[in-house]
């Protein structure tokens, strides 16, 4: 077809569609019946955009891992060896991994294995890249490393470990495979030595107890309890973490000797504030 020949076409098209439109308005006018033009087909939607071919979704935090699969592991590096291996042979940067028991009790996979004297567990992560520590080290009976560092940094045999743990407790898990750095920390000294606390009397723990509310939302409070003998403080979804008394209504929670947990009883309102360097969150009892 020329190009006349089509401009000729288009415009006949046009003017036939003119011609309908304005005869089906005519006999509307007249009450006639109205033939009903046949359906337009509805538009072909547009394929949805893909955001990922791989095997998973992104999580939140994402590129960050997985906080499930973190927790996961190092909870199971405490003494379940076939869970460990099977989440790090699937994501092997979990040989690192390090999670936050609460009020900064960091702890790692090897960490937990450590303290635990799981020394199969630690050495699988060890050939997965885990970093090897001072605690892991004292488990695991590298007497030349242990004592290197204290060497070269006098009185690093009194730090702690996660929860809190001393460093010969974690040389005393390795049994005999370590006995001679159990030997050696114990003729340096301090590296048993216990945090100073007070005593706590069960009625003394009593007046402690309750919920104590720092905003509104359902979880924005801690709750203070004793079980077994001992009190605890917890956020709601959130792990635990036992209270040390050192004196005058203060406490540290376990692994976090440098915060502090302050309770004022001598209000009307009871408060409890956490004291963190400078950060400081106050809680009013409910």
């Amino acid at each position: 077809m020329t190009p006349i020949s089509r401009r000729r076409a288009v415009g006949l098209s046009v003017q036939t569609g003119l011609v309908a439109i304005v005869g089906h308005s005519a006999a509307a006018s007249r009450g006639q019946p109205v033939a009903t033009p046949p359906p337009t087909a509805p538009a072909t939607p547009a394929a949805a955009p893909v955001y990922s071919t791989g095997s998973a979704v992104p999580w939140d935090g994402f590129p960050r891992q997985n906080l499930d699969w973190v927790r996961e592991v190092v909870g199971a590096s405490h003494g379940n060896e076939a869970k460990v291996r099977e989440l790090v042979t699937d994501h092997p940067a979990l040989a690192n991994a390090v999670w936050d028991w609460g009020f900064g009790d960091w702890e790692t996979a090897l960490g937990a294995a450590a303290h635990t004297g799981r020394r199969s567990i630690a050495e699988f992560l060890i050939s997965k890249g885990a970093r090897v520590d001072l605690f892991a080290a004292a488990m695991l009976g590298y007497l030349d490393v242990i004592k290197g560092l204290v060497e070269a940094s006098p009185g690093i045999q009194k730090t702690r470990g996660p929860h809190g743990i001393h460093l010969l407790a974690h040389a005393k898990a390795g049994g005999d495979q370590a006995a001679k750095v159990v030997e050696y920390l114990e003729s340096v000294g301090g590296a048993g030595d216990p945090i100073p606390t007070q005593p706590i009397t069960p009625e003394e723990r009593g007046k402690y107890t309750g919920q104590y509310a720092y905003g509104p939302g359902p979880t924005d409070r801690f709750n203070v309890l004793v079980e077994k003998d001992a009190l605890w403080i917890e956020r709601p979804g959130h792990t635990k973490r036992g209270l040390n008394h050192v004196g005058n209504d203060e406490f540290f929670p376990a692994g976090s000797a440098a915060v502090r947990i302050r309770f004022d009883l001598a209000s009307a309102v009871r408060t409890l504030t956490v004291v963190d360097g400078s950060m400081s969150i106050a809680a009013k009892a409910l």
